[in-house]
């Protein structure tokens, strides 16, 4: 298979630590071409990491032919609009969560992509890595009886005010940035949607962004609570109940690649520990999307898929105001 020719809208800094070298090793990807509002910096960072082409504009880079799919990681409001004009040029696009700040844009962007008639996939990268393959395998195997709750902690310290993740107007705060973890991660292991949310959010007095969130989500037979937290020390942990036993993910979300992701099982037959091999989750996450374009596949996780988690997150802030259930 001729590995797609990606490029990359922004130069930042998640890009830059994630996914460059990374994502280099596959042979299914070529990062061909990265873009930036300045040309210099464009232009270091393809020489920094090898990409053959550097555009001083987000525009020139999608006027590239030889461009088929692009990269977005740039500011959580700024989605949208390049996912848009994304698909005006044809391209196919793996963008960053969440996908847009509401529902509402998430369907305009998905509708969109398919009239266009590209691929659009939100990178949720924790759903490739090995353990939580192997956890929602052993949920649907009742190796830990019937599922009755899902708990997700996720939170880090940051109190820089210029941070994008500390400003209100560009997508910042605990849920858009973590919270959509919390959500997807339970819709995933459950495969199923939330019926009714409820929420408790408390916010930073000079940033107005919310920095301890907490959610409970309804559904039907089974439920999920989360915390998250932008100004906790760093810790993230998911535990799933079970009417006979439990499944703790301990490294749920930004597992490290050098080291074997942990997944522990307690149940009647007592507590075992399953380690799987280093991998890196963000080689997974590109090789399927490229695989899906190249080959004219369904995309690994549905380009729906977006618009049921911007649902929940409208949802649990709808709730944060009223103080109540509210529908999803």
């Amino acid at each position: 298979m001729q590995p797609l020719q990606l490029g990359i809208l922004g130069v930042s800094g998640f890009f830059q630590k994630k996914i460059a070298i990374p994502v280099q090793k596959s042979e299914l990807i070529n990062i061909a071409a990265i873009a930036s509002r300045s040309g210099e910096r464009a232009a270091l960072a393809a020489k920094q990491y090898h990409i053959d082409r550097s555009y001083g504009s987000y525009e020139e880079l999608l006027a590239d032919p030889a461009i088929e799919a692009v990269y977005i990681p740039l500011p959580n409001h700024m989605h949208a609009e390049w996912i848009k004009k994304a698909a005006d040029a044809g391209k196919h696009i793996i963008c960053e969560k969440p996908i847009t700040l509401t529902a509402k844009e998430a369907h305009e962007c998905i509708d969109y992509a398919s009239d266009k008639g590209v691929k659009l996939m939100e990178a949720f990268m924790y759903r490739f890595h090995p353990q939580w393959q192997h956890a929602r395998e052993l949920i649907q195997m009742r190796e830990i009886g019937k599922v009755q709750a899902v708990h997700v902690f996720f939170g880090f310290n940051n109190t820089n005010p210029d941070n994008i993740r500390n400003i209100k107007e560009a997508g910042g705060g605990a849920l858009l940035d973590i919270g959509c973890y919390a959500v997807s991660s339970c819709r995933f292991l459950f495969d199923a949607e939330p019926k009714r949310v409820i929420s408790l959010v408390q916010r930073d007095p000079d940033f107005d962004t919310d920095i301890l969130s907490s959610g409970i989500l309804d559904f039907g037979n089974v439920r999920s609570t989360f915390t998250v937290g932008t100004q906790v020390f760093p810790y993230q942990r998911v535990i799933v109940n079970g009417s006979g036993g439990t499944i703790t993910i301990q490294i749920p979300f930004n597992m490290s690649s050098d080291i074997p992701a942990v997944v522990t099982i307690t149940n009647s037959v007592g507590k075992r520990k399953v380690a799987s091999d280093p991998t890196d989750q963000y080689i997974l996450e590109f090789e399927a999307f490229s695989r899906a374009v190249r080959e004219n596949k369904p995309l690994p996780t549905p380009t729906e898929d977006a618009f049921f988690n911007m649902k929940v997150l409208d949802a649990l802030f709808r709730s944060e105001k009223s103080g109540e259930w509210e529908r999803v």
